[in-house]
């Protein structure tokens, strides 16, 4: 699995004027982006970014934006990458999107909102009611963590050992 970047609005450009021609050329690389990784069996994954603190002039913004596009595309070895920070931000409802957009996902990553550290941390989004949701989905895939940790790697992964405590599993997520 790869992330194929949309880009970004150019500098002092109106988003709107450009939009359909970024979208057209958005289309046109995933295209032959596609078509390229099929023949090493490999999947594209797209990545909505939000455009509100991240990068205001990132492209491709919403899970919505991106599903529309990927339909235009209509490879099936491209999928949705899909950040909950980022879905959070521009769009809240993560039950629905996730129940939404969930055929077309390809990987998740989880950070917490707003200041982007460990699930664990102060913030927005209950992980534990989340990663319910993707298991009543019948995700298998990875959960990436795309987040800045409070200390280092061991200290930055502590909360999912609590978390797996909390689920009757031992380290390492096998059952008692």
């Amino acid at each position: 699995r790869i992330h194929l970047m949309a880009g970004r609005v150019p500098q002092g450009a109106d988003r709107a004027a450009v939009a359909g021609e970024m979208e057209t050329t958005f289309i046109e690389n995933l295209t032959y982006a596609a078509d390229l990784l099929a023949q090493e069996d490999m999947i594209g994954l797209v990545e909505p970014i939000n455009n509100r603190i991240t990068d205001p002039r990132y492209y491709l913004n919403t899970p919505h934006q991106a599903a529309a596009i990927l339909e235009k595309v209509g490879r099936p070895n491209l999928k949705l990458q899909l950040d909950l920070f980022h879905c959070q931000i521009m769009d809240g409802n993560l039950s629905r999107n996730l129940e939404t957009y969930f055929p077309l996902i390809g990987h998740i990553q989880i950070a917490q909102v707003p200041g982007r550290h460990e699930p664990d941390s102060p913030g927005e989004l209950n992980f534990s009611y989340i990663f319910q949701v993707l298991e009543s989905l019948g995700y298998t895939g990875y959960v990436g963590c795309e987040y800045a940790p409070k200390g280092d790697t061991l200290e930055g992964l502590g909360w999912l050992r609590s978390y797996w405590e909390s689920q009757g599993l031992q380290h390492g997520g096998t059952s008692k």
